[in-house]
């Protein structure tokens, strides 16, 4: 088995949406009430005590956003400034988070992986016309697709096996008629050749959405998405038409009263005891599940979620 799929498999994980919008955003509790620059963000967060955290709450591997949307990038990348026409610090940050981390992970065993996108820096007109791809995000052609692939290229030599697998959003397919965007396997190709070359053992899952079950998506997926707005889907096995079963859902409370407003979000929608049974079938099987909770700007975890990973850890552990 693929060593980033042998780190999931019978395990949980931690996610966290680390993102200008959210962390950055003074409107939103998780930002501590403040507005920095997005290179003062990203340096000012403290790698040792989420890796703490995480020890506590018994997360086996951890996923972080490198970006969602935006110009914003969670590390530097020349090919991305390159391409944008950016100076180190405007967009990409200047400190590498992502490789300290995995420092600071590995101390403790825990297993870095990445989230990265489909549809690049869509939301920044400017850049994301430089790029090939912006809203409405009508037509996903092969030129964007191989400068974002070099990009995603760039951060995966750098980091090789210090991350142990990728989970790539957006890359919408067959079975949606709101998006306008189809990805297909040989443009998906890309971003799969970019991220095995940085490591070929590492995991690789590509994201078409929510669906009503467990999918396998991309034929050389190497895990499921998963994606989900709650803890009551089951997968049917292991494995799903040959990726590991893998779930991943938010546990925060909605800030909209909407099924998809609940990520990176603060609160529990589900109980202790649904959360413990809900992990424990799905790891008891092989499978793997990932839990979304809110990272505050401050880098501390919210106290209820946390509170309630400590009690997985005691019960599943």
């Amino acid at each position: 088995m693929i060593y980033g799929l042998e780190m999931m498999s019978g395990h949980y994980g931690v996610f966290n949406h680390f993102l200008d919008g959210m962390q950055n955003n003074s409107q939103n509790p998780i930002s501590c009430g403040k507005t920095r620059s997005w290179n003062e963000l990203v340096g000012q967060m403290d790698a040792e005590k989420i890796a703490a955290q995480l020890y506590d709450a018994g997360a086996a591997y951890y996923f972080i956003t490198i970006v969602q949307g935006t110009k914003y990038m969670l590390a530097p990348n020349q090919t991305f400034d390159e391409i944008a026409g950016t100076k180190p610090g405007e967009a990409c940050a200047t400190r590498d988070f992502p490789m300290d981390l995995a420092k600071a992970l590995s101390k403790y065993g825990i297993k870095l992986y990445l989230y990265y996108t489909g549809d690049g820096p869509w939301k920044d007109e400017v850049i994301g016309k430089r790029f090939g791809f912006t809203d409405p995000r009508e037509d996903v052609s092969e030129e964007f697709v191989k400068k974002w692939a070099a990009v995603l290229e760039e951060y995966a030599v750098r980091y090789g096996d210090l991350v142990n697998g990728w989970w790539i959003d957006g890359c919408y397919g067959p079975g949606h008629t709101d998006i306008k965007f189809h990805y297909t396997d040989e443009l998906l190709d890309y971003y799969y050749r970019a991220i095995k070359k940085g490591n070929p053992n590492a995991a690789v899952a590509f994201n078409n959405g929510v669906f009503p079950d467990v999918l396998k998506y991309y034929p050389h997926e190497d895990f499921t998405a998963g994606e989900f707005n709650f803890f009551d889907t089951y997968p049917k096995g292991k494995f799903t038409d040959g990726a590991l079963s893998h779930i991943l859902a938010p546990l925060g409370i909605s800030v909209d009263g909407t099924e998809w407003g609940s990520w990176g979000t603060v609160g529990c929608k589900h109980s202790r005891e649904h959360m413990i049974e809900y992990v424990r079938r799905v790891t008891e099987m092989g499978g793997a599940v990932t839990i979304d909770v809110a990272l505050f700007a401050d880098s501390s975890f919210d106290p209820e979620q946390l509170q309630m990973l400590k009690a997985m850890k005691e019960s599943l552990i």
